[in-house]
């Protein structure tokens, strides 16, 4: 990228200061461009096979061991284990259950995606705080606990294609309000969702940025999700990722489960709808 940017450059400093024909201009502009687009190609090109290396060796493994050892575990004020909670598909049903949240649950008489139906399961059946986890800042105490536990759960599902239902009331006000959501434009800078994820060919620190509003781009980032991040070396849920979107609109922070955050994925989810789910991921 530097060596296009330093032709097109030299390029530019040879057109101020040499008489050359409007021809001779035309094509050192071309050739300037093309270098340019061809180092963007290949950056996005050597990000993916990048990402293929680790991707057998993908950390999120550890999590996901983990995730189904605590599954099992009794624990908890009560002493009891995650194996009667309801994913959607019945009590202990995992399999199969990721790709078909958020969607509403009668006992909550909410729509709930896949860390706040964990919140309720550990307060229900082992006796946690569902409110204290949720405050409890990303990185630290049960807040590791659900990390582990979307990690393992999304993998029973890896494969799978997502199918979010949407014939409840409550699930298609959810589509709606995400939706809003999604366009809502506001803090410092003005931003919404859609300002990076609105529409096809944008690009961020020389990675593809995902049309979240039709496929196949909601079906691959929302079908990413939880991911290991290289970065932090930690694994994010979706919850922590649209809390790192919020971040970077300039906008407050989201309430952890909040029914802002779950809205936005089931817009995300519904437009994915029959994408595959390669959760957990790999990201930078």
């Amino acid at each position: 990228m530097k060596q296009a940017l330093r032709r097109a450059s030299t390029g530019r400093t040879v057109l101020a200061l040499a008489p050359v024909t409007a021809m001779a201009a035309l094509v050192v502009f071309a050739i300037a461009g093309s270098s340019d687009a061809w180092a963007q190609k290949s950056a996005a090109e050597g990000i993916a096979e990048y990402r293929a290396m680790l991707q057998d060796g993908n950390p999120a493994e550890l999590f996901e061991a983990r995730g189904e050892d605590l599954w099992q575990k009794k624990r908890g004020p009560k002493n009891e284990s995650l194996e009667k909670c309801n994913l959607g598909k019945g009590a202990g049903v995992v399999k199969g259950a990721f790709v078909e949240l958020p969607r509403y649950f009668a006992d909550t008489q909410r729509v709930q995606d896949l860390e706040s139906r964990l919140l309720t399961c550990m307060e229900t059946l082992q006796g946690f705080s569902a409110a204290e986890i949720a405050a409890t800042p990303f990185g630290q105490k049960e807040q590791v606990s659900l990390e582990g536990l979307v990690a393992w759960i999304s993998a029973e599902s890896r494969g799978m294609k997502f199918n979010l239902p949407q014939a409840h009331v409550a699930e298609k006000t959810m589509f709606e309000v995400g939706k809003r959501l999604f366009f809502t434009r506001g803090g410092t800078h003005d931003f919404s969702c859609a300002s990076c994820h609105g529409s096809d060919d944008k690009r961020i620190r020389l990675q593809d940025l995902p049309n979240l509003t039709r496929q196949p781009g909601a079906g691959n980032g929302f079908g990413a999700w939880p991911a290991y991040r290289v970065s932090s070396g930690e694994l994010w849920g979706m919850q922590r990722r649209l809390n790192d979107c919020y971040r970077q609109q300039r906008f407050p922070y989201p309430g952890f489960a909040s029914d802002a955050t779950i809205a936005l994925g089931v817009y995300m989810g519904v437009n994915g709808q029959g994408g595959e789910s390669i959760a957990p991921a790999l990201k930078r």
